[in-house]
Parts: C-alpha cells; structure tokens; sequence
C-alpha cells in the first residue's frame, strides 16, 4: 500500500475535544496527541505560546462513535505512547551528574575570548554599582560604553553569550551578572521584534540599571533572609522609582531609559507595581525586560546549575495565559531561545542523549544537539552534532533531568 501523505492542519481550526484517526504532529515528528486520544485547551494553548501555526497528520477527526473507537483501539493496540515516552535509558550510562551539568565550554574553563568579555562587562558593571553605594559620582559615558559593547558582542556571538547566561560560573557579583544578562536577553528580544537601534540601545541601557535602585534600600532588607513583612515588601517596591530618579536625574538619560527600569514590574494585566498599569500603556523596553528579567531570575535562583532549569524556565514562561506578559514580546522570546534553550540535555528519537547548542532562527522544536550519549548507551567524547532543521531522522522527544543518566557504578 502507498504510504499516507502527511496533511497540514491549521492550528487556530482546532477546539479542545478533537479526536483524530491517527497521530496529530507538531513538526511533523514531534507528537501532540496519539489516535483516539482528545486534543485538551492546554494542548492549543501551548501551540499558540509555542507560535506553531500548523500541525500535521495522515488521518482525519473522528466524527462518529464507530471512528472513535477505532482510533481508540488502534492507541492500545500500537506502538503509540500517551505519554511519547522514549525508549528506556541504560542504568549503567558512564557518566556523572556533576559531568552532565557541566557546560562544556573551552572559553569557560579558561575564562578567554567571548566568555571573558562576558565576565568583564559584570565586573566593569559591578565597579559602576559600588560608585551608587559609596557615593561617587555615575559617569554616563562608561554606561554607554557598556551598551555599545554588550550590542556588539552579541551580535556575532549570541549563541555563546545565551549559553553564557546557562551555564557560566561567575561567582559573585550577583546583581550586576543578573543586570547584564538580563540586558543580553532584552537585546536580543528587542532586535527579533525589529526595533530600531536607537531603541534597542535604549533599552539595553535601562536594562543594565533596571535594579540600582535597590542599592539606595536599606541594607537589613536586602540581606534579610526568609520572608519580608508587608512593611518590608512595599519598601522593597520602591526600587524602580529610586532607580528611575538616579537613570534621569543624576545620568540624565530620556525618560524613554528611566521608563524601561520604571515599568519593568508592570504586568500586562495591570496588577503590577508601582503604579498598575496594563497592556500597551506599558514602555515596550519595560515589556520587553519583564520576560527577560523572569527568565533570569528563574535560571539563575539557584546555587547550583541543572541543565533541565532552562527548559522549566520556557515552560513557566509559556503559561503565563497572558497575565503577566505581553504575548508578542513572549511569542519573539520564544523564537530566539526555543524551546530548549541551549545547555539544555534532550533524549533524541532513538535514545541518544544530547546537549543543546545552538537555536536556529524559526525552528524553536529543531536546534543544533550535540550527541553525549549514542543510542548504543555508548558515551562520546566529542560527539556528532545534529541539525535537527535539515536532518529529518531524528527530533527530540523529551528533556531530560541529568539524574535519571547518572550510574548506578558512578
């Protein structure tokens, strides 16, 4: 029998309740529903977050109880799997936890080329920071030095500074690395959504600053640990005026750098702060920084790095339901990092565990992988890198928490 062809079905044609004959795609390999199983709002909901305008299948709705059971009995009875589980990994993998977090990097290890000019705009940003706390007057020529280098350096190197971002080991300097790789981020959201440069700097610059007005808060609230008292808590949401006060009165930047830092706490449903305001009457740049500030407070939150934190953090980003988001700067955020931001550990078709290394423009379901584990179980030292864009035999079927590879031997 000739092979069915694979049919294009629109997305925004889909209602929660569908069932279909055969297998519904997304990208034509990556499984969204199996046959006789219903497509569920939180299906079409991450389809939209997603961007995915298209699905794909070779069979057709089941309309009539009779086609209905069919496709039910065909879900048992084949190889589907509800869940699009992978085949089962080897419990005797050779490789460690602490070797899979890892962020294999030459530059890390030796802090030079890109990741060096990584580490010294936080360190030269750290140095603008201490001048708030000892009272030293801020010079707006080194912040737009800063702006000008940090724009350049991505540029050419976005993949390495987004891994940078994931898997980099600056230790200390805490607020200017959330500053700047909030800004990397920004910068990269603004130049997708295609702004212009005037714009894009601007918004790079409230992005760096965005948090020095937590520097003029009283220290015991900023070393506090545990949880703050209402007192405490509104106080604490005064940082964006103090460091709208210090962008436009001691550096004399536009209002168009102190609104990025000003309204980056604004939530596109209006229940954010300081002043809760709602959709569009929010700064772009401010939009624009809240994605990019959540996404970096979630990855970087915790002492240690885990490869699956990434690919958590999208999936918390992309159920936002448009609360606290603008969907569109969402939607380009998405397209940039993917799915599975790079360092992110993926279990391929065939059961071959890879790392994620680099995000192709329009393909957030197909980066670049390079393979760690073959599909033999078989650990590789310098493993072969996958275009999943071009190379239509393999996808990746899940992400993949380092601890379920670590030996049991180790």
């Amino acid at each position: 029998m000739p092979e069915k062809k694979m049919k294009d079905i629109p997305v925004n044609i889909l209602k929660a309740g569908m069932i279909f004959t055969e297998p519904v795609y997304i990208d034509e390999d990556n499984l969204l529903v199996p046959p006789g199983v219903a497509i569920k709002q939180k299906d079409l909901t991450r389809l939209t977050g997603w961007g995915v305008e298209m699905v794909q299948t070779t069979g057709g709705l089941a309309k009539t109880p009779e086609t209905i059971a069919l496709a039910v009995a065909k879900q048992k009875h084949n190889k589907y799997n509800v869940n699009n589980t992978p085949p089962p990994l080897s419990s005797a993998v050779p490789a460690s936890e602490e070797e899979l977090n890892e962020f294999d990097a030459r530059e890390i290890q030796e802090n030079r080329g890109s990741y060096q000019e990584y580490t010294q705009l936080i360190k030269r940003l750290d140095l603008v920071f201490s001048h708030t706390i000892t009272g030293i007057a801020l010079d707006a020529l080194v912040i737009n030095e800063l702006t000008s280098q940090l724009l350049s350096a991505i540029r050419d190197e976005r993949s390495q500074f987004v891994g940078f971002i994931l898997g980099g080991k600056v230790n200390g300097y805490e607020l200017a690395k959330s500053s700047v790789n909030s800004a990397i981020l920004a910068a990269m959201i603004a130049q997708e959504l295609k702004l212009p440069p005037h714009k894009v700097m601007q918004i790079i610059t409230g992005a760096l600053l965005h948090d020095i007005g937590m520097l003029r808060l009283p220290k015991e609230i900023l070393a506090k640990r545990g949880g703050l008292s209402q007192e405490e808590v509104t106080l604490m949401r005064t940082h964006p005026l103090h460091t709208y006060r210090i962008i436009s009165k001691e550096l004399n930047y536009p209002d168009e750098v102190g609104f990025v830092a000003l309204q980056h706490h604004e939530r596109w449903d209006g229940q954010g702060y300081p002043a809760s305001i709602s959709g569009e009457n929010i700064d772009i740049g401010a939009r624009i920084l809240s994605v990019a500030d959540a996404f970096e407070a979630m990855v970087s939150k915790k002492s240690y790095r885990n490869s699956m934190v990434g690919y958590e953090a999208m999936k918390a980003l992309m159920s936002d339901n448009q609360s606290r988001f603008d969907p569109d700067v969402l939607k380009a955020f998405i397209a940039i990092m993917g799915i599975y931001p790079i360092g992110s550990l993926v279990v391929l078709n065939d059961a071959a565990v890879a790392r994620v290394t680099e995000i192709l423009p329009g393909a957030p379901l197909r980066p670049k992988v390079q393979i760690l584990i073959d599909k033999f179980g078989q650990k590789q030292q310098n493993g072969e890198i996958l275009n999943l864009l071009t190379d239509k035999t393999h996808f990746i079927s899940r992400a993949l928490n380092p601890k379920e590879l670590v030996s049991k031997h180790a």
